[in-house]
């Protein structure tokens, strides 16, 4: 089973080739250019590098949400592109679970969070002491006092994400069991989508290439001002 896998919803972007359970090759990079510079370049590099041609991927797989509201689409759009023109399945996985690949076999509970700002931020919280993670609550968008009174249930907690500065500064003083996993595991990889989708592939959690949809969690800026403007005027 050959899997291809992107990540485009934050700031850095990845692309990932997983066969059997085995990565084969990713490329990731975290620069100033936008995704839609630099996804489908990675792309075509790491298909030439792993010497597999897109006809012989079996499934493709991508971030959905939540994450930055173009960043997402971008990925998401570029995913359905090739799934529909080679007649392939996706696999739509969660941002935040997908982070919880990143480390497993530890005996911990990860939060994954990513800043979705006012003092908020987009997380679930996954227990890793086995080869899957498990999840323990659904993707939600949660106030980080919140969050600090979720955590302190655990006895060891690793954050992961692009909020995990913003929430170890908050919340470190007073929850002493808390820890912020390592730079090269913090953040979304697409070697981690691509183990995540394996996992639905087994459960057959697959979806045709005109069914895959972005999951933000919330509207838009621009749209929750706008609903806010025609309240006001009412």
């Amino acid at each position: 089973m050959k899997i291809f896998a992107v990540d485009t919803s934050a700031k850095s972007a990845s692309v990932a080739l997983l066969e059997n359970g085995e990565i084969k090759g990713e490329f990731f990079i975290n620069t100033m250019l936008t995704h839609s510079e630099t996804l489908m370049p990675m792309t075509d590099a790491l298909l030439k590098s792993v010497r597999i041609n897109p006809e012989n991927i079996d499934c493709f797989a991508v971030n959905v949400g939540p994450g930055s509201f173009t960043g997402v689409r971008i990925g998401i759009s570029a995913i359905k592109g090739m799934a529909y023109a080679l007649n392939k399945k996706c696999v739509a996985v969660s941002t935040l679970e997908s982070m919880a690949y990143n480390i497993k076999n530890t005996n911990a509970v990860v939060c994954a969070v990513m800043d979705a700002r006012c003092n908020q931020v987009y997380n679930a919280m996954f227990d890793i002491s086995g080869d899957t993670p498990k999840r323990l609550c659904d993707d939600r968008a949660i106030s980080i006092d919140e969050l600090q009174n979720e955590i302190q249930q655990y006895k060891r907690v690793i954050l992961v994400g692009d909020g995990a500065n913003l929430c170890f500064a908050k919340l470190s003083d007073s929850i002493s069991q808390l820890e912020i996993a390592s730079e090269n595991v913090r953040f979304q990889r697409a070697s981690s989508v691509a183990l995540a989708a394996e996992k639905f592939i087994e459960n057959n959690n697959t979806v045709s290439a005109d069914m895959l949809m972005p999951e933000y969690l919330r509207l838009p800026q621009a749209q929750r001002e706008l609903i806010a403007k025609k309240t006001i005027n009412k």
